[in-house]
């Protein structure tokens, strides 16, 4: 062999077993578990979108974003400049395929970390793999109490929970003043998130003086829910809060407006009245309808971090970031975050960093206080909001500080 080769070959191993078993590391790849088909394919091509859009903000300089960890640099800086690579997986809406996607994820993808998978019910049984297999995983988008009540050591949620969330729903009914709110009907698919839904309403309704007058669960993509309906028109309720992905809520709504009822107040928990699907086919007929939420396209245009980012979110895609996709690329730059500061692609080192994470509103591309998590895995900074759709989008009523237009909120609530 050449002797010049093989002097370059040897000065190139003697510089490789030089450096640091992490610096050698070119990509760090973690999973993420997403609807990308079936009913939610919708929903889940607009996280993917916000996750790509959080690699590229870790991967690339990004000075205009400085403050978020790692925007400003390129790749993690304590990985030797690693990439950050999602690997996804797609749960097809299916918690037992998300389940099977999260073991491939790990045994044949390597990845060190998962996230996801924005049903609550999908990311109950994927968890339940990384748990046993002592991976980390860093959800950002399933609001199910439960998830964080198993004694999980590797689970972590960067969202609110629906304990918030319909807490902040009985705060934001108290500052209704136009039509009665002391009646509430739940309309609910019969899953974690819809269940969980159910029993955060019927506590928070009782703590403010509410009386709940319907209890409807329905089976998730039924073909019809007239039944369902005339049920809710029948108890009269002042407040109808519904707990449905999109494909649901669209025949909710359709539904609802052919038997000519409507609700004095629909309050949507989130989920699939926020697609982009349903404000584009369905929006122009539900004109006023609330919903909790956790992002508001008017509150980050009033701050400067987040209308560029939404900005970026925007010119990559033509849509609005919103409230799922939003917490989904959030979870994904904290999961990086804390990567880097393990310095180790270790899960347990992955884990120490995520449990010791501290983040203040300036590190954060939502409007929450900050990212801390208590001993279960919950972040105690989180908070939510109450939109409402007007236009081609929705606006923000509540908290009042929020609220631009001060003609919002709409009641009561009819068909356009």
């Amino acid at each position: 062999m050449n002797k010049k080769l093989i002097a370059g070959l040897a000065a190139s191993l003697a510089l490789t077993v030089g450096l640091p078993a992490h610096a050698q590391q070119k990509t760090v790849r973690i999973g993420a578990l997403y609807p990308l088909s079936g009913a939610l394919a919708s929903t889940g091509a607009e996280i993917k979108a916000a996750i790509e859009l959080a690699v590229d903000i870790v991967n690339n300089p990004h000075p205009e974003l400085e403050g978020l960890p790692l925007a400003v640099g390129s790749g993690l800086d304590k990985l030797g400049g690693a990439k950050l690579e999602v690997v996804f997986g797609d749960t097809q809406g299916k918690p037992e395929v998300g389940l099977a996607d999260a073991q491939r994820l790990i045994d044949q993808e390597k990845v060190v970390a998962l996230t996801g998978a924005y049903q609550s019910a999908v990311t109950k049984t994927a968890s339940r793999v990384a748990e046993q297999r002592g991976i980390p995983y860093l959800n950002g988008e399933s609001s199910s109490p439960d998830l964080t009540e198993r004694g999980y050591k590797w689970f972590f949620r960067t969202s609110p929970n629906d304990d918030t969330f319909v807490e902040n729903m009985m705060q934001f009914l108290d500052t209704i003043q136009k039509v009665p709110t002391a009646k509430i009907a739940v309309v609910y698919e019969n899953t974690d998130f819809g269940v969980n839904t159910y029993k955060a309403v019927e506590k928070f309704a009782k703590q403010y003086k509410r009386e709940l007058v319907a209890n409807i669960a329905y089976s998730a993509g039924s073909a019809s829910v007239t039944a369902e309906v005339q049920k809710l028109a029948a108890a009269k309720p002042d407040v109808a809060i519904f707990a449905s992905y999109t494909s649901d809520a669209m025949l909710f709504v359709r539904t609802m407006r052919e038997t000519k009822y409507a609700p004095p107040v629909l309050l949507a928990n989130d989920a699939g009245f926020i697609d982009s699907r349903f404000v584009q086919e369905v929006g122009p007929q539900v004109q006023g309808v609330l919903t909790r939420d956790v992002w508001g396209s008017d509150v980050a245009a009033a701050k400067a971090g987040l209308k560029k980012i939404n900005d970026m979110y925007k010119a990559k895609t033509g849509k609005e970031l919103n409230g799922n996709n939003a917490r989904s690329m959030q979870g994904v730059l904290v999961l990086a975050d804390a990567i880097n500061r393990a310095g180790s692609t270790d899960p347990e080192a992955i884990r120490k960093a995520l449990a010791a994470t501290s983040l203040t509103e300036a590190q954060v591309a939502m409007p929450w206080a900050g990212v801390k998590f208590d001993d279960k895995g919950q972040n105690t900074q989180g908070a939510g909001l109450i939109l409402e759709l007007k236009g081609a989008s929705y606006q923000t009523v509540w908290p009042e500080k929020y609220r631009a237009d001060k003609s919002l909120p709409t009641v009561p609530f009819t068909w356009k």
